[in-house]
């Protein structure tokens, strides 16, 4: 999309891509580039992911979301020791810095390493140590939101639920639940859900992305939803975006995610204006960009686009994604305060 599309604010892209942003949806795995997915698969053959990067692309494209699940399981299985973690971590903050993304809370799914035989301290020990390397070095925070992957049953949910609580790692804020919701219900997630908020975490559960407004209500009813993940089915009970506006529950929106997955048809039919126009805490993020051929600025420029946004409301949904995020008091002024400074700037 370039600054001269139709209905496009001159400049806006310029603009998106030099924005301060946090992102708070989007997922490890799911976010390894091409160049490092063609690594990894070059490196472990007996994979069906394909090692050109060109192929990847075809690969890339999705029938639906039981499609898309498979694929991304495929990825996942490139990542078989703690080398390929620390190297993935890396090389995401690294993609992350190119975007301005000063602050990120990344979707890790432990449970799909520990099962293919990583040892768990190995695996928390790599992803800090990228943390670490990603601040001093890039000027990336990251934060860890621990993910349940729900395809995976009640064994993944102890699994994730246990490492989050025995072996806590400094970067950890969140504690999630992700993959299929169809055949998932919510409420059997709820004992792991009160173990992560009993030692301080926050609940971010994916909900009504393939179903509707009922798993929202289950995800805040019953997993104490702070956050919710897509959440694109809130707009048929306006309930619940009452509910959602007056409580402060952020939605984090992926648009091209929701269009490639088909839990959304086009974009022109995407319900991020009902969200807005309904008072709902809207943050934009990308969900897993490589796969989607998109990043984080495009989604802002999506957005843009889909809202009539200028540049001070594009900086507005950057500050929304600040107020939402679990960044501490001083992170939340500094980065605010930056994203202002950088729009004065630009008038």
């Amino acid at each position: 999309m370039t600054d001269t599309a139709p209905g496009r604010v001159p400049g806006l892209d310029t603009f998106i891509a030099g924005l301060p942003k946090a992102e708070l949806h989007v997922h490890h795995v799911g976010s390894a580039s091409p160049r490092i997915v063609a690594e990894l698969a070059a490196r472990h053959r007996d994979s069906r992911v394909p090692s050109d990067p060109a192929a990847l692309a075809e690969y890339f494209t999705f029938r639906d979301f039981a499609h898309f699940i498979d694929v991304y399981l495929s990825v996942v299985d490139l990542i078989r020791d703690a080398e390929d973690v620390r190297l993935l971590t890396f090389e995401v903050a690294r993609d992350m810095a190119r975007q301005n993304i000063r602050y990120a809370e990344l979707t890790v799914t432990p449970y799909s390493s520990t099962n293919r035989g990583i040892p768990d301290r190995a695996f928390v020990e790599a992803i800090e140590d990228a943390r670490k390397a990603a601040e001093s070095e890039l000027g990336v925070v990251l934060r860890w939101c621990f993910d349940i992957p729900g395809e995976a049953g009640l064994a993944s949910a102890e699994e994730t639920a246990r490492i989050a609580t025995e072996l806590r790692p400094e970067g950890l804020v969140s504690f999630g639940l992700g993959g299929p919701e169809i055949g998932v219900p919510r409420p059997q997630f709820k004992p792991y859900f009160d173990r992560a908020r009993a030692i301080g975490l926050h609940s971010v559960p994916h909900a009504g992305e393939t179903t509707g407004p009922e798993t929202v209500w289950d995800a805040i009813n019953l997993l104490g939803a702070e956050r919710i993940g897509h959440g694109t089915s809130s707009v048929q009970d306006p309930r619940l975006l009452e509910h959602l506006a007056e409580h402060r529950i952020a939605l984090e929106v992926c648009p091209t995610s929701n269009i490639a997955t088909r839990a959304v048809r086009t974009l022109e039919e995407h319900p991020l204006r009902q969200m807005v126009e309904a008072g709902v805490l809207v943050t934009i993020n990308s969900d897993d960009p490589p796969m989607f051929s998109t990043d984080l600025n495009n989604e802002y420029a999506i957005a843009a686009r889909l809202l009539d946004l200028d540049a001070a409301g594009v900086a507005g949904l950057a500050k929304n994604a600040v107020e939402a995020s679990f960044l501490d008091t001083p992170g939340k002024a500094r980065l605010t305060a930056e994203i202002d400074a950088y729009t004065a700037a630009w008038r």
